[in-house]
């Protein structure tokens, strides 16, 4: 059953890295090459499962880990060295390269996040002469609080979920396959969340263990996300993720 969606939230392989070096709190000048590079592959097979399409650049980057993590379990020869040139018995850390590649794209990406808010600081300024906003201000609506919660612990949530459903499935099942779409679904969705008229967890959305209706729903919900029809809170790190129709007209 093909899904296709179109999600625009990745910014390339450094991005996914500086997240989970972030998420784990990862000092970026001594990278654990291991656990980096496993949690880089499961966001990779995550993705993978999902059907969306894995670019080019994070196939590369997912090389470039495993090529550091080889050179790091080869053994080092640094007393052949030391008798003969002193200078040469310094050996390149593998990672070095990799790390000046995370610290400056980090560099660019705060500096882009600065003039974003000097931007929005900016757009609160206007130059006209005072006016009697008086008879505007019963209008004014409460604003929605922006989105705290990225694709990449969305993406988390569905590997913990995927975990959880294995395990509490049934040794021998039988169970009627009933295609549905993802429109189909999105409805199913919002309606549920109208008649709660409340929040409601992430996990709660995903009734049956079928793998096909597990991936249709978190499709739902990406695509619900961006079109600014639901909203998606999680209080703390790690922690459960709320999910909570908006009002109409409310982004």
């Amino acid at each position: 059953m093909p899904y296709q969606v179109k999600i625009d939230a990745f910014e390339g392989p450094l991005d996914l890295l500086l997240h989970l070096i972030n998420r784990l709190e990862i000092d970026i000048y001594d990278i654990p090459v291991a656990q980096i590079t496993e949690q880089y592959l499961m966001y990779i097979k995550t993705m993978t499962e999902l059907k969306l399409d894995v670019a080019s650049e994070f196939l590369v980057m997912a090389a470039t880990l495993l090529a550091i993590k080889s050179k790091m379990l080869l053994p080092k020869h640094e007393e052949a060295y030391v008798d003969e040139d002193p200078d040469m018995s310094y050996e390149e850390d593998p990672r070095d390269e990799l790390v000046e590649r995370l610290i400056e794209y980090r560099k660019y990406k705060e500096a882009a996040q600065d003039l974003k808010s000097m931007e929005e600081e900016r757009g609160l300024m206007f130059t006209k002469p005072p006016s009697d906003l008086s008879d505007f201000a019963k209008e004014k609506k409460p604003e929605k609080t922006d989105l705290n919660v990225s694709l990449y612990d969305m993406l988390a949530a569905f590997q913990k979920l995927l975990r959880r459903k294995k395990l509490q499935r049934p040794m021998a099942t039988k169970i009627a396959r009933q295609e549905i779409s993802i429109e189909t679904r999105m409805i199913e969705i919002m309606d549920e969340l109208k008649q709660l008229k409340g929040r409601k967890n992430f996990n709660d959305l995903f009734p049956y263990p079928a793998k096909e209706h597990i991936v249709v729903t978190f499709l739902a919900v990406l695509e619900l996300i961006k079109r600014k029809e639901i909203d998606v809170e999680q209080q703390e790190n790690f922690g459960e993720i709320f999910v909570e129709a908006l009002k109409e007209g409310a982004n």
